[in-house]
């Protein structure tokens, strides 16, 4: 007989997540139920699954389940929907709480509102220039050549946020769906990667992400702190303010310190609905 589980949806600016509260078992799921969950047609229909489990150093650990069964390092729209979960299932409204991810333990700041938490501040950590999930043999250089069949001289910027991104300013915006699954795949970058195409305004971006694992999605909250750092780095916007970041799905604001130790994010988050569902059995 299927055990049954209770699940709960929420979304941040349209990236939408299923969340699963395992802290009791501490029990993770696979890749199989993962892609089940997230299937539109035949399952419960998300861009990922947040797997909340035990954490000695902060309020849970988020572990990010993609669309395709894989694991992201880490995803800001993800970690305010664990954080807004979190803390309107506790009872409290602590000032700042602490999340661990896979880029580190994170400190989140809830804004509150009519229905409990309505957006988080989330310090990010740094931007890196280099880390093991970037291009082998970088030594700080930002840009990466990064050749696309019939498109010679395409060049980008290649950020860590835990996770890779590869930033390409002043690229069209819809170019994401064409170029995005073969830079995903860049052999540069061991671990796949996310791919921004990014419009610099004269007060901010204007960001289409390609999600590594996810296809296109309404917003990508460290694919927008990679754009900002990006755009930051080429001298594009100022540093040490908050910029707004336009994804699909609506506006992010990211702040970029100029030696880029500690990127802030802030947006909103919203609940969507929660319900019991079957799980086969041992999942």
């Amino acid at each position: 007989m299927a055990e049954r589980e209770r699940i709960f949806k929420y979304h941040g600016l349209g990236n939408d997540f299923v969340v699963l509260d395992r802290r009791q078992t501490g029990m993770d799921i696979d890749a199989e139920l993962s892609r089940w969950m997230c299937d539109r047609r035949r399952g419960i229909g998300a861009d990922g699954v947040l797997s909340l489990l035990p954490s000695a150093a902060g309020l849970a650990r988020m572990v990010v389940h993609n669309a395709d069964g894989s694991i992201a390092e880490m995803c800001g729209n993800g970690l305010r929907c664990a954080v807004k979960y979190l803390v309107d299932h506790s009872g409290s409204r602590p000032e700042r709480i602490t999340v661990e991810t896979g880029a580190g333990v994170l400190s989140c700041v809830p804004g509150y509102g009519a229905d409990g938490v309505s957006e988080v501040d989330i310090s990010m950590g740094p931007a890196r220039l280099v880390a093991p999930n970037l291009p082998s043999g970088a030594t700080g250089q930002p840009f990466l050549e990064a050749p696309v069949p019939g498109h010679s001289g395409l060049r980008g910027s290649a950020v860590s946020m835990g996770n890779p991104h590869l930033v390409l300013l002043d690229r069209p915006l819809d170019e994401a769906e064409r170029l995005g699954p073969t830079l995903e795949r860049h052999p540069s970058f061991p671990d796949r990667t996310n791919v921004e195409f990014v419009r610099v305004d004269p007060d901010g971006l204007t960001v289409v992400v390609w999600e590594r694992g996810c296809g296109l999605t309404q917003a990508c909250g460290t694919g927008a702190c990679a754009s900002a750092a990006a755009a930051v780095l080429a001298k594009r916007l100022p540093a040490d303010a908050w910029l707004r970041v336009t994804l699909p799905g609506g506006d992010l604001r990211i702040r970029v310190p100029s030696d880029l130790s500690d990127i802030r994010l802030r947006g909103p988050v919203s609940f969507v609905f929660e319900g019991v569902v079957g799980l086969p059995s041992g999942r």
